[in-house]
Formats: C-alpha cells, sequence, structure tokens
C-alpha cells in the first residue's frame, strides 16, 4: 500500500457545560459529540525521500509545524520509527475555527491512515491514547459517532448512535477565538447548566424531541454577548420550524435540527439568502464508519 485517502467529519455539540476551572487554567467539561455529514479529505503517499510534505488547496491554511496535521505526523514517525517520508494532501471543506473540530478531525485522519498505511495495525483506543497530546478533541475525532466527553474532553463514553437527522449549519462571516471565549467564562460564577445526564438518558431511549429540547451550551453566556448574530441566527432556525438550534463548541457556527429533509432544504435556501456572507450546509447526523 502506497497511499490511503481518509475522511474527515467535522463534529457538533448536542450540550456542552463547564463545570470548573483547574489550576492549571484547563476547564472541566460534560459535552454531548456528535458527528455531521461535512468532512475534509486527507491523502496520505509514502515517499522514498525523508520528510514530511504537506499542501493543501485552502490557500490560507499553513502547511508547516503549526499545523495539526504536520504534528501527529511527526508524532507518529517519532513513536513509531518510521522510515521514509510522506507526502500529505488535505481538502478543505469545514471551515476553519468554527467550533466544528475541523484541525482536530483533520489530525485524527493521520492517525488513522498512518496506521494503515504503515501496517501498525493500531487499536481505535491506542489510537485515542496516542493522538490526545495533539488536542482534546482529537481522540473524540479518532472514533467519530455520538459520545459523552468529560473531563477536558478526553474521557469518552460512547452512546446509541443518532438516527440521521438533517440538519442545517451556517458558520458566520467572523472567527471567535477559543482562547477569548474560555478566558472570559467565569465557570464557577454560571448559575444555569444544561441537563447533560438527562439529554444522555434521551438519547438512550431515542427521545429525540426531549434531546433535542435539553440542548444547551454555557459557552454562550460569552460568544453571543460580543457576537448577538448568533442569537439571532437561532432564532430564525427556530422560526422556520427547527426543533432545536444551538452553537456548536465555542462558536460561532449555529446549526438546527429539522424533522424531515424537506424542511432543512427550506430552512437552508432561506438562511442561505438572509445570510449571503456566511458559510450555510446542508447536512445531517451521522454514524461513526472509521475503519482501523
Amino acid at each position: 500500500m502506497n497511499s490511503v485517502t481518509e475522511k474527515g467529519y467535522a463534529k457538533i455539540n448536542l450540550g456542552l457545560d463547564v463545570t470548573g476551572r483547574r489550576p492549571n487554567g484547563y476547564h472541566d467539561l460534560r459535552m454531548i459529540m456528535q458527528t455531521i455529514g461535512l468532512y475534509d479529505t486527507v491523502t496520505i503517499q509514502r515517499t522514498e525521500e525523508d520528510g514530511i510534505i504537506l499542501t493543501t488547496d485552502n490557500p490560507t491554511l499553513p502547511c508547516d509545524e503549526s499545523n495539526l496535521i504536520y504534528k501527529a505526523t511527526v508524532l507518529m514517525r517519532d513513536t513509531y520509527s518510521l522510515t521514509g517520508g510522506v507526502r500529505i494532501r488535505l481538502e478543505k471543506r469545514i471551515p476553519m475555527a468554527a467550533g466544528l473540530a475541523g484541525g482536530s478531525t483533520d489530525a485524527a485522519c493521520v492517525f488513522r491512515g498512518m496506521s494503515r498505511l504503515f501496517d501498525l495495525q493500531l487499536s481505535e483506543d491506542e489510537l485515542r491514547k496516542i493522538s490526545l497530546p495533539i488536542g482534546a478533541d482529537v481522540p473524540y475525532c479518532i472514533s467519530g459517532g455520538t459520545f459523552l466527553a468529560e473531563g477536558i474532553g478526553e474521557i469518552l463514553t460512547p452512546l446509541s448512535d443518532l438516527p440521521e437527522i438533517p440538519l442545517v449549519l451556517i458558520k458566520p462571516d467572523f472567527d471567535v477565538s477559543t482562547k477569548y471565549v474560555y478566558e472570559n467564562l467565569h465557570a464557577n460564577e454560571l448559575k444555569e447548566h444544561p441537563d447533560i445526564t438527562s439529554q444522555c438518558e434521551a438519547i438512550e431511549k431515542e427521545d429525540l424531541g426531549r434531546m433535542a429540547k435539553l440542548m444547551g451550551n454555557v459557552l454562550e453566556k460569552v460568544t453571543v454577548t460580543k457576537y448577538p448574530e448568533i442569537e439571532e441566527i437561532k432564532n430564525d432556525f427556530i422560526s422556520l420550524g427547527s426543533y432545536g438550534a444551538m452553537m456548536s463548541g465555542s462558536g460561532p457556527s449555529v446549526f438546527g435540527l429539522f424533522q424531515t429533509r424537506e424542511d432543512a432544504e427550506k430552512a437552508f435556501l432561506s438562511m442561505k439568502e438572509k445570510y449571503s456572507s456566511a458559510q450555510v450546509f446542508l447536512t445531517e447526523t451521522k454514524k461513526a464508519d472509521y475503519q482501523f
């Protein structure tokens, strides 16, 4: 095998709570993570020349040591003493700095892909463990699907797979700094928290209406204050028939869940017209189908 191609799917949060802040500055989280159908494509090719060559179709994305793909490749080569070089091509579709784990899912592609390309036969659990130093979301992105994530996001408990739920996703034409959001979140002063436990129970009972009703993201308290358009987008989704709308991660992406594909298509056209400068996607929740 000389090359492999991996799809890296975006994630949304169906619920996100911050339960405290650690002395080292990290926050303790309880989140429900969910894969959606929007994806990047990462192709990895073995080369005889030593070294790492990374290219992408997105001219704004750095292809040097600061890229998570590059960092993941170095970690795999060093950990398993891999010889020769690799050429990696990234086709980017997931918006960046959007709360969708785009960089993390690209890095996860490298871990899965290099395991297969170099016949390392690493298990899903092994890949999740080795990937954590690259970022707290990467272990989840190794697996994908529906998970409860705790700790800083690395403690993962699988939940029942959701059916394919049509959704519309909007990335407004501004970026939000994750660092800014967490630095301005006063976790110990939060008075309202989403009921993540009940939401997990609703997922296990396949009560999608209750699951959607319980959706909440405490990070919106910071992000909406600075970017009120996020709240406007949520309200627009509800007025268009969404039975649940929320900001994903630290934002600024917002999604709305719909009962039928037809309803989602109508909302997609409406939102695309109103928010013409934003990136608007019509997609769905997705089960995990990665190879290991």
